[in-house]
């Protein structure tokens, strides 16, 4: 996913598919902020620079994330700061995996309303991911910009 934000000029940022549809950073911002909602959902703290006026527990808390991930994606433009939140983004949830035991993963918790596991929320997170970076696939290749892997040629149709 970085590598893909990465590949993208700058001045094609902006460019969104249709009026109604994310654009190239407000996807990347999308998946970045939606990262530290799921992380602070499980019990992770969202980056206090980001999030200072986020209130601090309860619906409000998770609504003010959902607003403040909102205000994000419509105002983060610049190619440098959204693929430095991403990696970000990426980092934290990396070793915040990486970090967790059997105890933590199976821990029990609300998530959208079900009774679920710490486990659980991290495969919707990378589920999450996942999606977006298909679009993202469809999103370079609409614009002529070569993938950002080795094994992709021009002359072979994936």
């Amino acid at each position: 996913m970085v590598a893909m934000a990465e590949c993208v000029p700058e001045e094609q940022y902006d460019w969104r598919p249709a009026a109604q549809a994310r654009s190239f950073s407000e996807v990347f911002v999308h998946v970045a902020a939606g990262n530290f909602m799921l992380l602070d959902i499980i019990g992770i703290a969202a980056p206090v620079d980001l999030y200072a006026r986020v209130p601090t527990a309860g619906d409000a808390r998770f609504q003010g994330l959902i607003h403040r991930n909102d205000e994000l994606a419509a105002n983060m433009r610049q190619k440098d700061a959204v693929v430095g939140l991403l990696r970000r983004s990426l980092r934290a949830v990396s070793q915040s995996f990486a970090e967790a035991n059997d105890r933590e993963l199976n821990r029990r918790l609300i998530f959208f309303g079900e009774q679920t596991s710490v486990r659980r929320v991290y495969l919707r997170l990378l589920a999450h991911t996942g999606e977006h970076m298909g679009q993202m696939i469809a999103y370079l290749r609409f614009n002529g910009i070569l993938p950002p892997w080795p094994d992709w040629r021009p002359d072979r149709r994936a």
